[in-house]
This record gives structure tokens, sequence and C-alpha cells, in this order.
């Protein structure tokens, strides 16, 4: 089973992904994950990947594929994974499609967490993270507070202010969302397999109801 979490930056993606796939019992692949290891490598292509991140900007299609397409073919994705933050442009999701074409898969469903703008900006302005390579769980000081003070419930790792979690870089980041990630939306909902979950920061849901909500809807 192949899930793609869609969804602007600050959405809760990777929250809502993790859960997903501990339910499903399916690896849960984050393209951001996949960078970062990139990039604490520190090798040339972690430091274009540093480049285009600290800019606020998407990494080239090029790029992304080749990464993502060399992590879809380790043995723990053989009965499905859910895709967090890959595809993000039309051309990685085409060229995802024919990788899975090629080992008889298919993508099953594309959820899609839709936020506005000034909500999403107030939601990562107030997250933190865990630094340790290991966990990389994330907080939110409204919604999902650590239950001792700045430090990860998991780990005990002090949580830390990711350095692209900024206005001006969020901002950055939305606008090429909306440019080009977007057009994905289109492109799955012609496709039948788009389900969208509106989010708003006022809910009471958390991401555990989230998870649950689209559990059920994958056993329909």
């Amino acid at each position: 089973m192949i899930v793609i979490m869609l969804g602007a930056p600050g959405t809760g993606k990777g929250t809502v992904g993790n859960l997903l796939a501990e339910k499903l019992q399916i690896p849960h692949i984050s393209s951001g994950e996949i960078f970062r290891s990139y990039i604490k490598e520190e090798d040339e292509i972690g430091k274009q990947i540093r480049n285009y991140v600290s800019e606020g900007k998407l990494v080239p299609d090029e790029l992304t594929i080749k990464i993502l397409e060399k992590r879809l073919q380790e043995p723990d994705t053989e009965k499905g994974c859910i895709l967090d933050g890959y595809p993000r442009t039309v051309l990685q999701a085409e060229s995802l499609d024919a990788l899975l074409k090629k080992q008889n898969r298919s993508v099953k469903v594309a959820v899609n967490l839709s936020l506005s703008d000034d909500e999403i900006v107030e939601r990562i302005g107030k997250r933190r993270t865990c630094p340790n390579a290991d966990c990389r769980e994330i907080y939110n000081l409204d919604f999902r507070k650590p239950k001792i003070e700045n430090h990860c419930d998991k780990c005990g790792t002090e949580l830390i202010i990711r350095e692209d979690d900024n206005e001006v870089t969020i901002r950055k980041r939305l606008e090429n969302y909306h440019n080009i990630s977007e057009n994905l939306i289109d492109f799955y909902k012609h496709k039948d397999i788009l389900y969208t979950v509106k989010l708003n920061n006022e809910s009471n849901r958390v991401s555990s109801d989230i998870a649950k909500e689209i559990e059920e809807y994958l056993k329909k």
C-alpha cells in the first residue's frame, strides 16, 4: 500500500504520517529526513541540499527523484510505505508512477492536509524539534507540549527551533508550495485518489484522530 501525504509545510504531515505508518505497519519515508541525513554527511549532495533548504527553496526534481527512487527500492518498502514530502511536483509524481509500475504497484491514496497560510505560520512558529537523529520527534507549544519543558518525551534531548522555522523562510516555502506543489492536488484529483482533510488551529482534533480518520478511509 502506497500512501502519499500532501499539504504545505507545517500541516502536520510528518506526525500524522508516522502514526498512520504505525497503524498500517509500513515504513514512513520523509524526504525532509532523508535530505537532513545527506546534509549531516556534508558531502557534495548534502551541501547542495543545505543551500536550497536554507533559502526556503525546493530541492530540484532531478536530485530529489534520484534520492527517493533509491530509497523506494529498499526491502522494507515491499509491503508499501507512507511518503511524506514526496512527490512535490507533477514531474516527481509522474516519475513515481513510472517507478511503481515497474514494481507492479501504484499509489492507493493521496491525503491532502489543508490549512491556511496564516495558521501555518502561527503553528510553525510554536514548533519545537528533537535534534536527536534517532528520534526527531516534533512538538508544538499549543497542542503538543513536551511533558518536561523544552525536552523530548521520548529521549530527553533538549528541543530546538529548526533554523528554517522562521517567518521569512516559512513564507518563502509557502510561496514555492503554492506555485509548484499545489498542482499535485489537481493531479491526484484527476486520478480520483485524492482525500482532503481540512484543518484549523482552533480544532480539538489531535494527530491521532486524523490518522484514525485516514485509516478508516483506507478500509473502504
